[in-house]
């Protein structure tokens, strides 16, 4: 029987059923094997009478040629019916279209079907904005869109049973109060495993059912060999591969933009440009801007050609970075498990810090700047805004007492900022106006 793991995106599909299902139909977007299949059809099961399930990659030619003649509705429902073996109830049924951008047609025919009223209707998808897909079809505007996410930190929890360590961290993180010693190494413990597995429900199933790394990097090998055979779609020269491919290398670089030479030798930004975008769409991969002007409203002022890459799941980033060999060696996982392996991992826990912080619903900006008398570049990982104000966060894995970057950051807008964080390994605490955050807070922030 399939695990079905418990994900906090069902309340929003709670409030989509209960105050725009009349008018709209759900349009779950991310990535492959996150689990948006398995979520739309446990939600079908709990919260309707009945539901039909068209998955678009795997159904039968009888379904598929129903889309081509939706001028009569009743016989539509009709055939639709007699061919699943399920009936539908006015108002309380659903119709579940899975993969959807797989076939065009059905995705237009949502806005007729939307306004016939009888049945709700969610669709599932990834790759939903390649131009291939949509350009022959008209964009329903009646799609209520919600993006999911691999599993965050606290549904890793719940995935393994463990449900008393999220409200530990939470009355912490309100009580401002340090773990202690032997607490906190724990909760560290707890949070370095949820980074070699990541989020992939497929990783964690895999943890789950053989308590072994190694199965579990089998597991992440697949799903990553899988998207890189979706980039092929978006482009045939394998550059989109290349780019996805060398992101960890080029965050380790330290660098305050994607390097394209580490993706590909003699790399024009134009070509990677126009991959962008599509890459973004897939879900696979998210995005961190340089802000011009570090305030409110980031946004609007951000600097398109400068920007940083980070994979959309931490425990996929990790595979990929140790991707020289067949498998991630155990003693690998062993070591950053432990935290002993001899290798800078502010990059790790970088890529670590930008998913959570997308999964709560921050867009990723950066910002650089360098001092008079000096080429070095200073930089602020991540910003974010909280009512009128910013934050700063800095990312550290080593000497977390030094943060040159931030306090130069602060000095020059100082009036701009509400709270300045350091992201690090150690316990909390609070000292000159900086939060020291250990990094299974975040996603608590």
């Amino acid at each position: 029987m399939k695990r079905v793991f418990k994900r906090k995106i069902y309340d929003e599909m709670l409030e989509w059923k209960e105050n725009l299902s009349d008018k709209y139909a759900l349009l779950i977007k991310g990535a492959r094997r996150i689990g948006k299949s398995t979520i739309a059809e446990e939600f079908a099961k709990k919260e309707f009478k009945s539901y039909v399930l068209i998955d678009f990659a795997h159904t039968n030619r009888d379904i598929i040629d129903l889309f081509d003649d939706m001028y009569d509705l009743d016989f539509f429902f009709l055939r639709l019916q007699q061919f699943t073996g399920v009936r539908l109830y006015d108002k309380e049924s659903v119709i579940i279209f899975d993969e959807v951008q797989l076939l065009p047609k059905a995705r237009q025919a949502i806005k007729y079907l939307v306004a016939d009223g009888r049945y709700k209707y969610i669709e599932t998808g990834s790759l939903l904005s390649i131009k291939k897909n949509t350009k022959e079809i008209l964009i329903p505007s009646e799609e209520h869109k919600i993006a999911m996410y691999p599993m965050d930190f606290e549904e890793f929890l719940w995935a393994i049973g463990d449900n008393l360590t999220a409200d530990t961290i939470r009355h912490l993180m309100k009580e401002r109060k340090p773990a202690g010693n032997s607490l906190h190494r724990n909760l560290m413990r707890i949070f370095r495993l949820y980074m070699l597995i990541g989020g992939m429900p497929q990783a964690i199933e895999s943890y789950i059912e053989s308590n072994n790394l190694q199965i579990v990097d089998k597991a992440k090998r697949e799903i990553i060999d899988l998207y890189e055979e979706d980039f092929v779609k978006i482009d045939g020269t394998g550059l989109a591969s290349d780019i996805y491919d060398s992101i960890p290398a080029s965050l380790s670089k330290n660098t305050a933009r994607y390097v394209l030479a580490t993706a590909r030798d003699g790399l024009r930004s134009s070509r990677v440009c126009k991959l962008i975008p599509d890459m973004l769409s897939s879900y696979t991969v998210c995005i961190a801007y340089h802000a011009n002007n570090p305030n409110v409203g980031m946004a609007l002022e951000k600097d398109i050609d400068r920007y940083k890459l980070f994979l959309s799941d931490v425990g996929l980033f990790i595979t990929l970075a140790f991707k020289d060999k067949k498998f991630t060696d155990n003693v690998i996982y062993n070591k950053l498990l432990s935290n002993k392996l001899d290798a800078n991992l502010g990059y790790i826990y970088e890529n670590a810090v930008a998913q959570m912080l997308l999964a709560k619903g921050y867009n990723l900006f950066y910002y650089t700047m360098k001092v008079e008398k000096s080429n070095h570049l200073h930089e602020i990982d991540f910003l974010i805004t909280i009512g009128n104000k910013i934050c700063p966060i800095e990312v550290k894995s080593g000497n977390y007492q030094s943060h040159k970057s931030l306090d130069l950051f602060c000095d020059k807008f100082s009036k701009r900022i509400q709270e300045k964080y350091v992201i690090h390994t150690k316990d909390y605490k609070s000292e000159n106006g900086i939060r020291y955050l250990p990094i299974y807070m975040v996603p608590f922030l």
